[in-house]
């Protein structure tokens, strides 16, 4: 047979293989486009980048344009040109929607890249907010089962927002908590008898989630479960001249805190349509239920349409995970995360059972629950924020979040394969958790809470999967609950880490407040005070000075400057969730400094307490005694309020200096 039949003769063999082949496998990989929803654009839009149309008119030479533009974009982002590489990553998710890793390189060049090159936190924070939306409404859409998309997601919240690397994150916080409150409305508060963690977990459920998860889903369906607050939403359209939306929650909430605070009576809102809003609030012929089954509606649509969430789940977090505060930006990191490993285990099979992206979104949760716990329970001044741009906003530990992380862990163990392993030599989540569990220990030991103290100590030296068989660990555990205090603070100078020092801070002064004040134990108090003080001291010196001195932008502000500040911000909280008569002796014995930051939320919380006890005009309680008789107003209120609007109008001319110099 001659070389050249032969070669033909080949070919000929090698292209039915390759017809046969095709043939064979056609049906498998349609199956799998439809499966995995991997369809491409096959028409160009008006507005599209030119790239778009020519990647369409390319046909079966898409993929090896896209990939073409896939590296182009990545040059740009290299060379710093991050708006060109933004509009090349534009025209690939538009060619291939289902490339989850172009959606993320898209969102991470406008969260992190551009939005340092801006010279104010407001155009940074819009910045970042498009990269949210991005991933959130458009990337998810396109890959709703995809563990990367939501496990970028969440990081831009825990990392960018939540934590304090960028030097407007103060801004971007104060931001998510305006946006949270106005869609969800502010938490509710625990009253005496709610103080456990069960108990909370259920008034967070019951009176802040599940209202919206039952809410009508259309306008039709408030109808019919109640004509009257469908007619409320008619009669807002018809005086307002808008729809009923996200506008709708921001005016509703501020008209009603501003009304509820002593600094609200007697003034006029601003503008027409906030004048009609205020009219359409005093209509008696609306009762409190039309309102609150409005609301509930427009906030489940606002949530579901305009957020990308699901009330469902955020009812079963709550419930799984403790009494979440979705004003905090750590709450929708683990929103993201979790519902990232949750939608990625569905879709569990012998190629990505151990794939690291359930190891990244395992500790997206994890180290959401630990800021959680951390910071999650906030005090913030919605009024103030919106009215001056600036406020206080104070992050305090939240106990109720310690259970969870444990539970989270030996879920994640199961779920990674083999990164969570018992054969490795050091398990990473295991070493988190027993981090956090000592700085549990910490926290109630200095809060005086002992009982406490000593369980979860206990809990720290014998938990099933520690990584056991450490000289060092064994070193760590192998004391008293006195000397682990003691050596977890100052033996190896832990003051250098700011949660530490805030945690410790935090937990001296509500025991301070609560086993020295309430408890009529002057030496506990003044001890306590004396530690926070040295501890704001110690923050101040290492984690503010050399960045404020090099930035002009205190970007690690988690308290303030100003132990004033901190100290009086934190009784007024803690102030605010007692009874009556607990909340009237511990602002009896506190010092008068103390007083001045807690009578504007006292009036607030306990004012319409003597309302409601009324009789002929006159507020009294059940003594018949008038609330300046409980709570008598401190002397130099008016100059103290002057000087908090004095510093945070400083801060801000601070911040926004700072940031136009870099």
């Amino acid at each position: 047979m001659r070389h050249e039949t032969r070669v033909r003769l080949i070919a000929g063999l090698v292209m039915l293989a390759a017809l046969a082949s095709s043939a064979l496998l056609n049906p498998t990989i349609t199956a799998s486009v439809g499966r995995h929803d991997l369809s491409f654009t096959d028409t160009a839009e008006e507005g599209d980048p030119p790239q778009v149309a020519l990647g369409v008119a390319m046909g079966a030479f898409r993929g090896l344009f896209v990939n073409v533009l896939w590296i182009r974009a990545n040059t740009l982002k290299e060379e710093g040109k991050f708006h060109e590489a933004i509009e090349l990553s534009r025209a690939i998710t538009k060619l291939q929607p289902r490339f989850p890793q172009v959606w993320v390189f898209h969102a991470w060049n406008m969260a992190y890249n551009i939005s340092v090159t801006t010279q104010t936190p407001e155009e940074r924070y819009q910045w970042v907010m498009a990269g949210i939306r991005l991933l959130r409404d458009e990337g998810l859409k396109a890959n709703p089962k995809d563990m990367l998309i939501h496990k970028e997601l969440g990081w831009i919240y825990l990392h960018k927002i939540a934590g304090y690397t960028d030097d407007a994150n103060q801004y971007y916080k104060r931001k998510v908590a305006e946006e949270w409150t106005i869609i969800m409305g502010e938490p509710p508060r625990p009253e005496p008898d709610q103080r456990s963690r069960d108990a909370v977990i259920e008034l967070f459920a019951t009176q802040w989630i599940q209202p919206i998860v039952d809410a009508a889903e259309s306008m039709s369906g408030l109808r019919e479960r109640n004509p009257e607050a469908a007619d409320l939403a008619r009669a807002y359209e018809r005086s307002v001249g808008e729809p009923v939306g996200f506008e709708f929650l921001r005016r509703y909430t501020f008209h009603t805190i501003l009304r509820r605070d002593r600094a609200g009576i007697g003034r006029s809102p601003f503008g027409a349509r906030g004048q009609a809003f205020s009219k359409l609030l005093d209509d008696p012929q609306y009762d409190q239920k039309a309102w609150d089954d409005l609301l509930s509606h427009v906030r489940k649509r606002v949530l579901v349409d305009e957020r990308g969430m699901e009330p469902v789940r955020m009812l079963r977090l709550t419930r799984d995970y403790g009494p979440i505060d979705w004003r905090l930006p750590t709450a929708h990191s683990l929103y993201w995360g979790a519902r990232g490993v949750e939608v990625g285990r569905m879709v569990v099979d012998e190629y990505n059972s151990e794939s690291v992206d359930f190891v990244n979104g395992y500790r997206i949760l994890m180290q959401s629950i630990q800021e959680l716990w951390r910071y999650g329970d906030l005090y913030f001044n919605f009024i103030d924020w919106v009215e001056t741009g600036s406020c206080v906003y104070q992050p305090m530990p939240n106990p109720y979040f310690v259970e969870a992380y444990g539970d989270v862990m030996a879920e994640a163990h199961d779920a990674v394969g083999i990164f969570g392993s018992e054969r490795r030599a050091v398990r990473a989540f295991s070493a988190g958790y027993e981090n956090f569990i000592a700085q549990a220990v910490l926290f109630f030991y200095r809060r005086g809470e002992m009982e406490r103290a000593e369980h979860w100590y206990k809990v720290g030296r014998e938990f099933p999967s520690q990584n056991a068989g450490m000289t060092w660990r064994v070193e760590r555990w192998a004391v008293t609950l006195d000397e682990f205090a003691r050596n977890e603070v100052f033996g190896e100078d832990r003051t250098d880490s700011p949660y530490i020092v805030v945690n410790q801070m935090t937990a001296s002064l509500q025991g301070a407040f609560m086993q020295g004040l309430l408890g009529n134990n002057q030496e506990l108090y003044e001890g306590q005070i004396e530690f926070a003080r040295l501890a704001h001291q110690i923050y101040v010196k290492k984690q503010l000075r050399d960045v404020v001195a090099d930035s002009g932008v205190n970007r690690m502000g988690y308290v303030d400057p100003d132990f004033r500040v901190v100290a009086g911000t934190i009784f007024a909280a803690t102030v605010s969730v007692l009874g009556p008569r607990e909340a009237e002796l511990m602002y009896y014995r506190a010092p008068e400094n103390l007083r001045k930051f807690a009578y504007d939320p006292i009036v607030d919380r306990y004012g319409p307490l003597f309302a409601a006890q009324g009789d002929e005009g006159v507020a009294v309680d059940l003594q018949g005694r008038t609330f300046e008789e409980v709570f008598p107003e401190p002397e130099g209120m008016d100059e103290h309020r002057a000087m908090m609007e004095r510093k945070f109008a400083e801060r801000k001319a601070r911040e926004n200096q700072g940031l136009r110099q870099k």
